[in-house]
């Protein structure tokens, strides 16, 4: 009798294991962040953030809604836009809602942006993001400007978004500045290992950041404007979690 006691103890505390198991809320936060434009400003009218998990629900998170100027979110600058307690480790899809108060700021116009595809269905990226438990599990989104914007002709602008999704747990950064401040210039930073280059450029300060690259090494070249020339440094290396700086470049 006593072991037959001790073996219904056993099973019913592994069942209330795995009940407390599969009940684990996950902490998952997203951020935003934007490569700088040529543009006074880009506006977007954010209303809401979902994500798909891996039973294909949807769960809307809880958002921070507004209209975001993107070309305020570069060079390491971010903004907390959702949050939410999650039921399911897995993060399959990110989708942004946006209104349709989008507009793009040029000569001291502001134009609507046309965002036929966002009212729609918003804007979707997949992640495959797989969550732990007992911290803050966290997205970047790298919204470029520059390339999301399209000129379509008497004076009208389309946003066509050109999104990357960054897990800052597992990338690192290359920053660093160029003078004379007021120096424009682009910046690409190309892995030696994959050809594939991640660009940003220079602000008003003449610091500049580019996110999210995977570990390994990179070429960064600083391209300024004519007359003057562009610059190269070979064989930068790029750790998760660490921000590369590669101090002050003169032209």
């Amino acid at each position: 009798f006593l072991i037959i006691v001790l073996v219904a103890a056993t099973l019913f505390l592994n069942s209330c294991n795995k009940d407390d198991a599969n009940s684990s809320d996950y902490s998952y936060q997203v951020r935003m962040t934007d490569a700088p434009g040529p543009y006074q400003e880009v506006n977007i009218d954010l209303v809401g953030v979902e994500i798909t998990n891996s039973s294909n629900s949807v769960v809307a998170l809880d958002v921070t809604p507004g209209i975001y100027n993107l070309l305020t979110l570069s060079n390491g600058v971010e903004a907390l836009i959702a949050t939410s307690m999650l039921k399911d480790s897995k993060v399959s899809q990110i989708r942004l809602l946006l209104g349709t108060n989008n507009t793009v700021k040029v000569n001291n116009v502001v134009y609507p942006l046309d965002t036929p595809s966002a009212d729609q269905s918003g804007l979707k990226l997949n992640v495959n993001q797989t969550l732990a438990t007992n911290i803050v599990n966290t997205i970047l989104i790298d919204f470029d400007a520059n390339q999301s914007i399209v000129v379509t002709g008497n004076g009208t602008y389309k946003l066509k978004p050109v999104l990357r999704s960054i897990v800052t747990a597992t990338t690192g950064n290359i920053k660093g500045s160029i003078t004379p401040i007021g120096t424009l210039a682009s910046v690409s930073a190309t892995s030696t290992a994959t050809s594939v280059s991640y660009m940003s450029s220079s602000n008003a300060l003449g610091n500049f950041q580019i996110t999210g690259l995977a570990a390994g090494t990179y070429n960064v070249t600083i391209t300024p404007l004519l007359p003057l020339l562009p610059y190269t440094q070979v064989g930068v290396v790029v750790q998760t979690g660490v921000s590369t700086n590669l101090g002050v470049i003169n032209f």
